[in-house]
C-alpha cells in the first residue's frame, strides 16, 4: 500500500512545515549570533526563567509564577534597553541586506580581504615575524575582541604588517577580523590543551586551534621561528601551507557563490516534483 502523499502534503501541512523551518532558523542564527559573546549569559537566564514559569505552573506554584510573569513582562523592556545599539546594528545591516543581491557585494569584499592578508602574509613569512589573525565566521568573538585594543579600521596588509612588528604595543596577541574590518588587536584567545598539537609549536598555534575548538572562526598562524603558515578551522590544524594552499583555502570557505543559494530552492522543487509526478 502506496503512501497518500495528496493528503499528506496538503497546503495547510506544508505551511505548517513552513513555519517550523522559518522558526529553526531564526532559534539557530540567534544561538551562533550569540555564541563567543557574554549575551550568551543572558540568553541562558531566559531559558531558566522560562523553563521555571512552565514548572512552577505544572505545580501550581501561584504566587511564583505571578513573580516570574512580572520578571518575564518587565524584562522584555529591560532586554530592548540595555541592547539597544544591537538591536539597531541588526536591523541597519537587515535593512542592507539583500537575499539574492549580496552575493556579489560581499564577494567583492571577500576579494579585497585575501588580497590584504596574502600581502601581509607573504611579507612576514619571509622575514619570519610571528603573526595570529582570526576571521570571524557565524560565531561571533566579541568575547575575545574586548580583550584586546579595538581598531574598527579598514583591513590592509599595511595594517597588519604594523601590528606584528616585534617589540610594538600590538604585536603581542591576535588579530581578529569581523565584518571585513580589523575589530581589535592584540586580543587572547583560548589557549588548546590538546596533546595531539606538536611539541615544537608555541603559544601561538595552540591559541589558534583553541579558538578553533569553541568557533567556527578561520585563524592563520605565521610560525617566527620557520615562517610557516597554518590554518585553523573546526578543530583541524593545516601545516605548511603555501601561497596557493591557504589562497585556495580562503577562498572555498569565503566566497559566496550563486550556486550555493539555489541549491536549497532546487532540491525543494526535486522533490515536490518526484512525490507530486510519481504518485498521481
Amino acid at each position: 500500500m502506496g503512501i497518500d502523499w495528496g493528503n499528506i502534503l496538503t497546503l495547510h501541512n506544508l505551511s505548517n512545515i513552513l513555519d517550523i523551518l522559518v522558526v529553526w532558523v531564526l532559534i539557530y542564527e540567534l544561538i551562533m549570533l550569540l555564541r563567543g559573546t557574554r549575551s550568551i549569559q543572558l540568553f541562558r537566564g531566559i531559558i531558566i526563567l522560562i523553563l521555571a514559569k512552565v514548572i512552577s505552573l505544572y505545580l501550581g506554584l501561584t504566587m511564583t509564577s505571578w513573580i516570574l510573569d512580572q520578571v518575564i513582562n518587565w524584562g522584555v523592556i529591560g532586554i530592548i534597553v540595555v541592547f539597544q545599539p544591537e538591536i539597531r546594528r541588526a536591523l541597519e545591516k537587515l535593512g542592507r541586506s539583500s537575499v539574492f543581491g549580496q552575493s556579489q557585494q560581499e564577494n567583492v569584499k571577500v576579494e579585497k580581504l585575501i588580497k590584504a592578508l596574502d600581502g601581509a602574509i607573504q611579507y612576514m613569512s619571509k622575514r619570519r615575524i610571528g603573526a595570529l589573525m582570526s576571521i570571524q565566521m557565524k560565531t561571533g568573538l566579541e568575547e575575545y575582541i574586548e580583550t584586546g585594543i579595538p581598531l574598527d579600521a579598514d583591513v590592509s596588509s599595511q595594517l597588519l604588517i604594523n601590528i606584528f612588528i616585534p617589540n610594538t604595543p600590538l604585536h603581542d596577541g591576535a588579530v581578529i577580523i569581523k565584518d571585513f574590518r580589523v575589530a581589535s588587536a592584540a586580543s587572547y584567545l583560548p589557549l588548546s590543551q590538546s596533546n595531539l598539537i606538536p611539541k615544537e609549536l608555541g603559544t601561538r598555534h595552540r591559541a589558534a586551534v583553541g579558538i578553533s575548538e569553541v568557533t567556527d572562526a578561520i585563524t592563520i598562524v605565521i610560525s617566527e621561528e620557520t615562517g610557516e603558515v597554518s590554518i585553523t578551522r573546526n578543530n583541524e590544524l593545516l601545516r605548511g601551507m603555501t601561497q596557493n594552499d591557504y589562497l585556495k583555502y580562503l577562498r572555498s570557505q569565503l566566497i559566496v557563490t550563486d550556486k550555493n543559494h539555489q541549491n536549497f530552492f532546487n532540491d525543494v522543487a526535486e522533490f515536490f516534483g518526484k512525490k507530486f509526478g510519481g504518485h498521481k
